[in-house]
């Protein structure tokens, strides 16, 4: 062997093929690594929308919503959760609001429309930052947690809206539900409230209650333990079906904001049939029916 040969560095014990495998096995371990959230940009809209699987904000540009004055016989409900959300959003104490009962009364609508009666109102208002509405399915609530760490740090205040909020038999997820609203070691943001809409006043599923009345070895501390979900909320509005009174001032308020020129007797008449076809009357059937004759009326709503 020469002096230059013995000065040769020695051969990797791993031959090429070897070495292209590690190289494929470490980018497919890459790959499987979850991607670091990104941080939202909280002024490109007013409205987001949480989507858990992807750890982000889905701005809304346009929400989805009627004005606040077009919702009618809920007027005391109104005014409790608007003055709720404008103490809130001037930065004072405010609760946790449950909006529960018939369905089809504007339970979800109204949220909405508080949502953009409060930034009105307040816009202009000396170091007023727009108020923000994040819808969270009711499917993502287990990620709650994580949503509330993109908020806990930012001047804005938030409003987290959950529409149709409710739980079945074997779900279990109400309580880390129960965690975040209140009790949690880290707990719910200052700038942080949540709004959620149910057919349920207990939330929970009638049948849950049931179970554990006649299953559980102390009944009464098992129930009690189901339905202390609804007690997180500091605010509770009830809706209830509407009169048909109600239902026609509702009717009445759609077709005079949008124009439709249609005698009274005639609108009155068709509209309390279109109810009974349905066999309810609400907010929602009144809606609908004003779309039925605004098409009929060649007119787009």
């Amino acid at each position: 062997m020469t002096h230059s040969d013995s000065k040769r560095p020695a051969e990797s014990s791993w031959s090429d093929p070897a070495a292209l495998a590690l190289e494929r096995i470490a980018a497919a371990l890459e790959k499987l690594i979850p991607a670091a959230p990104e941080t939202p940009d909280f002024e490109a809209a007013d409205a987001f929308v949480w989507h858990a699987a992807r750890s982000s904000l889905q701005p809304v540009n346009k929400v989805n919503r009627v004005e606040i004055s077009l919702l009618r016989g809920i007027d005391r409900l109104r005014d409790l959760l608007t003055d709720n959300t404008e103490r809130f959003a001037r930065g004072f104490a405010a609760n946790n609001a449950l909006l529960w009962g018939a369905r089809g009364m504007g339970k979800s609508s109204l949220v909405k429309a508080v949502h953009a009666e409060i930034n009105d109102r307040l816009a202009g208002t000396l170091g007023f930052l727009p108020l923000k509405l994040v819808e969270i399915h009711r499917e993502d609530i287990d990620s709650l947690p994580v949503l509330m760490g993109f908020m806990r740090e930012v001047p804005y205040r938030f409003v987290i809206f959950c529409d149709d909020l409710s739980f079945d038999a074997e779900d279990t997820s109400y309580k880390s539900l129960k965690a975040v609203l209140e009790g949690g070691i880290e707990g719910r943001p200052q700038n942080v409230l949540f709004y959620a809409t149910s057919n349920r006043r207990h939330i929970l599923a009638r049948q849950m209650i049931d179970n554990e009345r006649s299953s559980a070895i102390n009944p009464g501390e098992a129930v009690e333990e189901k339905i202390s979900l609804s007690d997180r909320f500091g605010l509770w509005l009830g809706f209830h079906s509407c009169s048909q009174e109600d239902y026609l001032t509702m009717i009445f308020g759609y077709a005079d904001h949008l124009g439709l020129a249609i005698d009274r007797p005639q609108l009155e008449h068709e509209s309390l049939e279109w109810a009974i076809t349905r066999g309810a009357r609400s907010g929602r059937t009144a809606w609908q029916y004003i779309q039925d004759l605004a098409g009929r009326l060649g007119r787009a709503v």
